[in-house]
């Protein structure tokens, strides 16, 4: 590969990156802001892509987020590499929050008006021993929420990603000269 390491990091270094990068979570983001508005396809399949992956994030079904984006992504024409970026608005830094969310969404909408008392610790063995208290509201909540996500993030990306693309290829039909003046040709 052109960008590899020509001594790969050993494990535990590896995992500290993805989890805390040397360069910084601001650099991380807009390299990958960059891969994502450098995709060749439509404006429409690199939002609804990346839409997808934004609305699975807040189902509780963390271990196939990725998988559950690309399927979604590849029913509605979606871009599979988009929507992979998507998912990644549930970072486990912000993932309670929208679990929560879509916790309060659910029992709100199971007619729970206040929110069930929870044990302060929830483990496996109460999840499995009580999946109506907490799973089945996560679940139900997570519809209502991930359609609002979907909706509030595909618009301004299309129109972002669209602006973008057009700005690129007029960047690249239109270059600049070599020594920085503009050049005006006459008839």
């Amino acid at each position: 590969m052109m960008f590899r390491r020509r001594e790969p990091l050993p494990r535990m270094q590896r995992l500290r990156e993805h989890l805390w990068p040397r360069t910084g979570y601001r650099r991380a983001w807009r390299y990958l802001l960059y891969r994502m508005l450098r995709i060749n396809d439509t404006s429409y399949s690199i939002a609804a892509g990346l839409a997808c992956g934004v609305a699975v994030a807040f189902t509780p079904f963390v271990g196939f987020h990725f998988v559950l984006a690309a399927l979604i992504a590849w029913l509605i024409r979606g871009n599979i590499i988009a929507s992979a970026l998507g998912t990644l608005i549930g970072n486990p830094w912000v993932l309670p929050f929208l679990l929560w969310s879509s916790y309060s969404v659910g029992h709100w909408l199971l007619g729970g008006g206040a929110l069930r008392n929870l044990p302060d610790e929830i483990t496996w063995h109460y999840l499995l021993r009580h999946p109506g208290h907490v799973l089945l509201p996560i679940t139900v909540g997570s519809i209502p929420t991930a359609f609002a996500a979907w909706i509030v993030t595909f618009f301004p990306v299309k129109f972002l990603v669209k602006r973008a693309q057009n700005l690129r290829r007029q960047r690249f039909t239109n270059p600049a000269p070599k020594d920085g003046n503009a050049r005006v040709e006459t008839p």
